[in-house]
């Protein structure tokens, strides 16, 4: 007769390590997504906005209205178009419910003073008067004036 062994045959032991690969590729889909997701969601509006020299504002303002006004003339009101007339009665009734609301204004360079200045004086009838200007911050750029010729 014979007898067979008494021990059992050894199981695969627990993995006592963790494999990092799916971690890190979960990781790097993330970034990706952030990087590709984050320029996207400060504006759809390009507008070439001036710079100035000042430290951005840290308040926290509770109620808003975003006003842009671009280069060929058109006036956005939180990214989408409107026109003037739609403007100034959307102002009047935000002027009538809130009247402390911040209107936050970024102009295109190329948009002539004069079209700032009438926007101004329509938020202003509507009855808004915290009116910001929306900058790009860094070091404004020098106007450079022709040389002296001797």
């Amino acid at each position: 007769m014979a007898f067979g062994r008494l021990e059992r045959p050894q199981g695969s032991q627990p993995m006592s390590e963790i494999n990092m690969t799916p971690l890190i590729d979960v990781m790097l889909v993330l970034l990706v997504i952030f990087m590709l997701t984050a320029p996207l969601m400060t504006s759809r509006l390009k507008l070439d906005l001036p710079k100035a020299d000042a430290p951005a504002s840290t308040k926290a303002v509770p109620d808003t209205l975003a006003i842009a006004l671009s280069a060929d003339g058109k006036t956005y009101l939180a990214d989408a178009e409107v026109t003037p007339e739609a403007l100034a009665q959307q102002a009047t009734q935000q002027g009538k419910q809130k009247p402390d609301t911040e209107v936050q204004l970024r102009a295109d360079r190329a948009v002539p003073y004069g079209r700032v200045a009438e926007l101004i004086g329509v938020l202003q009838k509507a009855g808004l008067n915290r009116i910001a200007f929306v900058t790009e911050t860094g070091e404004p750029e020098a106007e450079t004036a022709p040389a002296p010729s001797r």
